[in-house]
């Protein structure tokens, strides 16, 4: 199976992980080279699976799979991925900050204690009044990072009808 490359596009392969390089950055990404053979040339990434019978099957699924994250992080390279959230609260304002690696939520219900949300790999971070735009080459950390700010909001022992406060997905 054959992976084409962009204009602008790089791929490299050292060992058992694949590099991407364009214009906005790289993303490298390990694959099981028991079950998978990769080479570059002729502006594609090459995919071959192993020949051996017990694994055949598992090296198919490993194939298409592979091949659609090679694309997603091609498609990284040449223009980010985004999420966008909006802080909605009705009890207490909520401030969202950013230091170095960690989404710091503020006075969320009132409480005095920030809930601390991790940013995954290369993921940045803005902050603009209510707005919080999250972007990146990797579709994998962009969306893992917006998961962990969602998940800091989550109302404990509170009636979830009534305290709605938090950060949420634009749609």
């Amino acid at each position: 199976m054959d992976v084409k490359l962009p204009d602008g596009v790089k791929a490299e392969v050292k060992g058992d992980t694949l590099i991407v390089t364009g214009k906005l950055g790289s993303n490298t990404r390990r694959y099981n080279n028991v079950l998978l053979e990769l080479s570059v040339g002729n502006g594609a990434v090459t995919i071959k699976p192993t020949k051996a019978k017990k694994l055949a099957y598992k090296a198919q699924i490993s194939e298409k799979s592979l091949a659609k994250e090679i694309n997603n992080d091609i498609e990284g390279v040449s223009k980010h991925y985004e999420r966008n959230m909006k802080t909605v609260y009705a009890h207490f304002p909520i401030n969202v900050e950013v230091k170095d690696n960690v989404v710091r939520i503020n006075n969320i219900i009132g409480e005095r204690v920030p809930r601390l949300s991790k940013i995954v790999g290369s993921t940045k971070v803005e902050v603009k009044g209510q707005n919080v735009r999250i972007y990146g080459t990797s579709l994998d950390d962009v969306t893992q990072t917006a998961a962990n700010i969602r998940t800091a909001c989550v109302m404990r022992k509170k009636d979830t009808r009534v305290f709605q406060d938090g950060l949420y997905f634009e749609v």
